[in-house]
């Protein structure tokens, strides 16, 4: 599953956008594997700086108020929003496979999915799509500021080189309760399909009785 939806407002973009104008930025290599290392050629923020300290605060707040991001990823951790920047000399970073596991301090995260926030807007720069590699075609990303895309960390992925302007984004990991990709994207499939019957019907029998069915469901297949 691939999903795609809205995360910030305009005025969240506007801070984060303050935020990152004059972040003190670093060789991203810093934070990636020993494989995603070879691959990898941008620059990030660290995460011991105030700007990152205060732009992990927004994400992790409009992700917390996001019903499509509680729906469709069921989070039991996160690991802290990171922020980085494509353009110049670091522009790419080539395909690769996420760590299955992340530490947070003394926190593990398995990382489930990973999930995009962009925070340029697609015409300020050239290149810089997220192509996620599947069974199928390649699914290519590049979404409009404040967008999130949320996919599984077990795909292979990667950023096209930027040629022109800045693309900036935020990038974390979730560690869901539910860790098959099927079976979350049943649930959501359920979910969505309660909600639009209930916006059609109001509650109802059949919208009680869905209700049920996925909480049961989601009651066999979580873990907290």
């Amino acid at each position: 599953m691939l999903l795609t939806f809205p995360l910030l407002d305009e005025s969240q973009l506007r801070e984060a956008r303050r935020l990152l104008h004059d972040a003190p930025w670093a060789d991203g290599k810093a934070t990636a594997g020993t494989q995603a290392a070879l691959a990898k050629n941008n620059e990030q923020l660290p995460t011991d700086s105030d700007h990152a300290r205060s732009l992990q605060s927004l994400l992790t707040g409009a992700l917390e108020r996001s019903p499509r991001f509680l729906a469709a990823a069921l989070p039991c951790k996160l690991y802290p929003p990171q922020f980085n920047r494509y353009g110049g000399e670091r522009n790419a970073y080539g395909p690769h496979v996420d760590n299955a596991i992340r530490f947070a301090g003394n926190v593990r995260v398995r990382t489930d999915l990973s999930c995009t926030v962009f925070l340029a807007e697609p015409d300020e720069y050239d290149g810089g799509e997220l192509v996620v590699h599947g069974a199928g075609p390649a699914q290519r990303v590049k979404l409009p500021a404040g967008h999130a895309v949320l996919y599984p960390g077990t795909t292979v992925h990667e950023v096209t080189p930027v040629t022109r302007g800045t693309r900036l984004a935020c990038f974390f990991w979730v560690q869901s309760m539910v860790r098959g990709n099927e079976r979350r994207t049943l649930l959501l499939e359920l979910d969505d399909t309660i909600t639009g019957l209930r916006n059609a019907q109001g509650e109802s029998a059949a919208t009680i009785a869905l209700t049920g069915t996925y909480h049961n469901l989601l009651r066999m297949w979580a873990d907290t």
